[in-house]
Order: structure tokens, then C-alpha cells, then sequence
């Protein structure tokens, strides 16, 4: 029995909607890989490495660029086959730029043929904009525009700026070796690119003023022969390796319930306000202009039990690992869909599956190893 789609898109319209439909086989996947997430966090955490990583030298996975290089400088003179020097702008096939270097130091992690890591060229960006392209456009029925049709891409200015974790199939053709990504976006990406995406939905002040460090979460997908445990793994595991490089102490996004009209929702909604609503020190509220009232039945008249076992497997998974949401829903026309604003404390995570640790790491890290 298939469960309910559900998307976390922070900076657009994101995640494993209809990416990871969790059947009663796999319905435990997400607590068990948050458990290993955390085990896996509080591994690193301790561990003598430096906490920045170490940069590994991947080979680039697409040799032909997807969009017009510029030329090379004299000092820095081209080589057939070379991948272009720090620093270099290239574009994708939608014009994004990226620039080459610019990325953050990141531990690749691979299970089997995939390997999780940092996308490093315009062309492995070019990647993750058409699967992002085929799963919200194509295959969900979200609305491009007229620029993302003609160009069958899924793209924005955020992109540039951004981190961009890519999952990779190494046994498949060079251009769809990429079958699952996700986009990160710290202070410092927000700073340059005018601010994070979910302020065009949320006030997020609350998120911004935190002290400690925050990290926005989007725009995640997982092509759809590979919507199986071992790649909801592996984006996890991607993910705590992020977070541990960053020190990041809370984690936000948009969780996206189908459908348009919030009175449809009103017992979900209804029982995310009264059961997981945000402290007022952390908590977004969507813009006034945006609005829909999530308090739309008493707290007495719900079900809890039966209203969470009818949440997307993904937001209920986040629910019981400590996340809270924000006040106010809003919907968006053109994903067809009803958001919510998700957010996580890290610290709250580990203090849940402290207890797990030890079971997590007999029973699910054999299959991970380093790419070095």
C-alpha cells in the first residue's frame, strides 16, 4: 500500500514527492536511516579528522561541458580532456552558472555503485536541474515556466549559489548517471543570493536570528527507478556528512501536503498546529499575504494516532524524530500543493535515537565506506 507523496522544498518545490512513496515493506526507512544519520553524526562529531573534511579529487563525471566555456587564460593554458581550473564559470544547458572550485570541502560516501557527493562541474548541475525537471514537471504535473519548458530544466538564481548533493549511479551512461540530488543552502549562500527561498513563503526572522548555524533544505528528488531504501540511505548519510562539516545546529524546508484547498486538509493541519507547532523562538509564519489558517478544528475533535498514520511518510518521519512546523499554511498553484514549514534542531534528533546508536551501527553501516 503506497503511501502518501510528500516533498520538503526549502528553497523551491522540493523533495521526494512521489520520490519516496514508502510501502508497508520499506515503511520503517526513514527511522531507521534517521537512526543511522545521528549515529553517524555523533560518530564524526568525536572523530580526530578536521571538521571541514577532507577535498577528495573525483573524476568529473560529464567530460563535455553544458554550456560555452570561457576561454582559457594565457597563464592557465587549455588541455584536451581537462577539466577547467578553479575559478572558471561554466553553464548549464538553462545558463546557471557555475563556478568551478567554489564548493565546499565534502567526504563522498558510496554504497554499492551509487556515490553520494558535492556536484563539482556545470555539467553535473545541468544533471540534477533535468531529473529535478522530470519529477516536479513531468512526472508530479507542476507548472513550468515558459524558460524551464524550453529548456527541460528545473532551475533558479538560488542554484548558482548553492550546494548541490548528487546521488550517482557509476554503472550508468556518462549524462543520467545523476538519479538523486538535493540542494543546500547555508548563511553564506543566502547572503549572496538576496536571501533564502522559503522568506517568499515564510517570515523566517525567527530562523534567521537563531544563534547557532542553519541550513535550508529543497529542491530534492530521486528519479523513480531508484526510490528504494538504499538511496533514501545514502542522501541521508549525504547529509549528515554535510552537516557535520558545517556544524549545522538546526535544519529548515517546506514539507508539501498534495492538493490545494486547505479545508481538504483541515484534520492534518489542524493537528500539526495544536500537536507540533514550532516555539515562538524558532518559529516561521507565513506571510500575511500567504496565510492559510492551519487551527481549523479543536484540538479535542482529532485523532492523533490516526491523523499522524495519515501524514506523508516523510513529514510523519520528521514528526517523530522532534520537528516542528510553522504557523500558517500556505498554498502553491503552481506545484498543487499545500505547504508547511519544517524545522529540525539537530540536537533533538540525536537526544531521540541516542538509544539506537548501537543497534544502528551493527545492523546498517556495514554498506557505506568512504570514496577514498
Amino acid at each position: 500500500m503506497a503511501g502518501t507523496p510528500v516533498t520538503i522544498r526549502g528553497l523551491a518545490r522540493s523533495t521526494l514527492q512521489s520520490t519516496i512513496e514508502i510501502n508497508r515493506k520499506t515503511k520503517s526507512t526513514l527511522k531507521s536511516t534517521l537512526q543511522l544519520t545521528l549515529q553517524f553524526l555523533g560518530q564524526r562529531k568525536h572523530s580526530p579528522r578536521n571538521r571541514h573534511g577532507r577535498g577528495l579529487n573525483l573524476a568529473i563525471l560529464f567530460p563535455q561541458p553544458a554550456g560555452q566555456r570561457p576561454p582559457a587564460s594565457a597563464s592557465s593554458p587549455s588541455v584536451p580532456g581537462a577539466a577547467p581550473p578553479a575559478g572558471a564559470v561554466e553553464l548549464t544547458r538553462a545558463g546557471t552558472e557555475f563556478v568551478r572550485g567554489s564548493q565546499c570541502t565534502f567526504e563522498p560516501v558510496i554504497a554499492g555503485n551509487q556515490i553520494i557527493r558535492l556536484a563539482t562541474s556545470a555539467n553535473e548541475l545541468d544533471a540534477a536541474q533535468a531529473l529535478r525537471y522530470r519529477v516536479f514537471y513531468d512526472e508530479m504535473g507542476a507548472h513550468p515556466l515558459p524558460a524551464m519548458a524550453a529548456a527541460q530544466r528545473d532551475f533558479d538564481h538560488f542554484d548558482t549559489t548553492c550546494d548541490h548533493l548528487i546521488v550517482v549511479d557509476q554503472q550508468r551512461p556518462n549524462g543520467s548517471q545523476v538519479v538523486g540530488t538535493y540542494r543546500l543552502m547555508r548563511r553564506e549562500h543566502a547572503r549572496t543570493a538576496g536571501g533564502f527561498y522559503s522568506a517568499s513563503e515564510y517570515d523566517i526572522a525567527a530562523l534567521t536570528n537563531f544563534s547557532g548555524t542553519i541550513m535550508e533544505l529543497g529542491r530534492s528528488c530521486v528519479d523513480a527507478a531508484y526510490r528504494d531504501r538504499a538511496t533514501l540511505n545514502l542522501l541521508w548519510r549525504g547529509i549528515a556528512e554535510y552537516l557535520n562539516s558545517h556544524g549545522i545546529d538546526l535544519m529548515f524546508g517546506c514539507a508539501s501536503l498534495p492538493g490545494t484547498d486547505p479545508e481538504q486538509l483541515a484534520m492534518q493541519l489542524s493537528y500539526l498546529y495544536h500537536y507540533h507547532l514550532a516555539p515562538e523562538a524558532i518559529r516561521p509564519r507565513a506571510l500575511p499575504l500567504r496565510y492559510a489558517n492551519m487551527n481549523l478544528l479543536p484540538k479535542d475533535a482529532i485523532d492523533p494516532k490516526r491523523v499522524l498514520a495519515s501524514l506523508p511518510p516523510l513529514l510523519k518521519g520528521y514528526l517523530r524524530v522532534g520537528a516542528f512546523v510553522g504557523d500558517g499554511a500556505v498554498v502553491d498553484h503552481q506545484f498543487n500543493t499545500t505547504d508547511v514549514c519544517v524545522v529540525v534542531k539537530t540536537e533533538l534528533i540525536a537526544e531521540r535515537y541516542t538509544r539506537h546508536f548501537d543497534v544502528a551501527e551493527r545492523r546498517g553501516t556495514e554498506s557505506f565506506k568512504r570514496a577514498s
